[in-house]
């Protein structure tokens, strides 16, 4: 059942939001207090954490950096084993993203046990931390949703409830004319959605853009107030050759301009 209009917006809400692809993705590169200070400003609670071997080090000042400005260590990407007395050490619960794989397999049944397998090492140690485990769409077999889905439902059937879904509009674009069916499909899966604009084909297909610079991201944003879905909305970064901030910054203002013209 829809839920009322003034309580299906309400998925657009401020704490809802998640910055992610911040840390890697930035020309000023900035280290842990700077990032957090930078967060905090443009109002945003919630970060998913991508990294690499340079940010290993930092990882503990990360977390304490976030819990020093109020935001919550949301998400961290793929393992790491240096993130797991960390975890512990500072009583953070992030979920865990990683890559569903597209198994070269011949027949769905096959594909479907094979990216089941190659999860469970992560969804036995992240059930055994008490940790969602959300499998991230990348394109290939692996980013279509009815496969995402399959495999999370495999998971589950082996005891692993913390198995979902972190579904991006930015490697989506092959699902843009069927994304409510799609939606509605994940939904019960659902541990993220991260937002994008989305580009149609007079634009190329270009893969990053600010929210409300594509042609489509509008009515997939319908499309998810239209859902009831009230869970975390990413607000991407991703682009290395610029300041994370101004980027964050132009993705907001787009946010917010899109969520004003939704439809009640």
């Amino acid at each position: 059942m829809q839920l009322p209009a003034k309580d299906a917006q309400e998925v657009w809400a401020q704490d809802n939001l998640v910055a992610w692809c911040i840390v890697p993705f930035d020309a000023k590169k900035r280290g842990p207090a700077e990032r957090a200070a930078m967060v905090a400003k443009l109002g945003i609670k919630k970060v998913a954490y991508d990294w690499r071997g340079e940010h290993v080090a930092t990882f503990e000042e990360e977390i304490i950096q976030y819990k020093k400005h109020g935001i919550k260590f949301f998400a961290f990407w793929s393992w790491h084993d240096a993130i797991e007395p960390l975890i512990e050490k500072h009583g953070i619960r992030p979920q865990i993203w990683r890559t569903l794989p597209s198994p070269k397999k011949n027949t769905q049944q096959e594909k479907v046990a094979a990216a089941t397998k190659a999860m469970l090492p992560l969804a036995e140690k992240t059930k055994t931390m008490g940790l969602k485990l959300g499998l991230y769409n990348h394109g290939g077999w692996g980013g279509e949703p009815t496969n995402m889905v399959a495999v999370c439902q495999a998971l589950q059937k082996q005891g692993h409830q913390q198995a979902g879904i972190v579904y991006n509009f930015h490697h989506g674009h092959g699902q843009v004319e069927n994304f409510p069916a799609m939606l509605n499909l994940m939904k019960p899966y659902l541990h993220c959605l991260n937002l994008n604009g989305m580009s149609g084909e007079e634009q190329k297909f270009q893969k990053i853009l600010p929210l409300g610079r594509g042609l489509n991201e509008k009515a997939m944003m319908q499309a998810i107030q239209n859902s009831g879905y009230q869970g975390p909305l990413g607000i991407v970064g991703h682009v290395a050759t610029r300041d994370v901030e101004v980027v964050l910054k132009e993705n907001l203002d787009g946010f917010r301009k899109i969520v004003s013209e939704l439809k009640e």
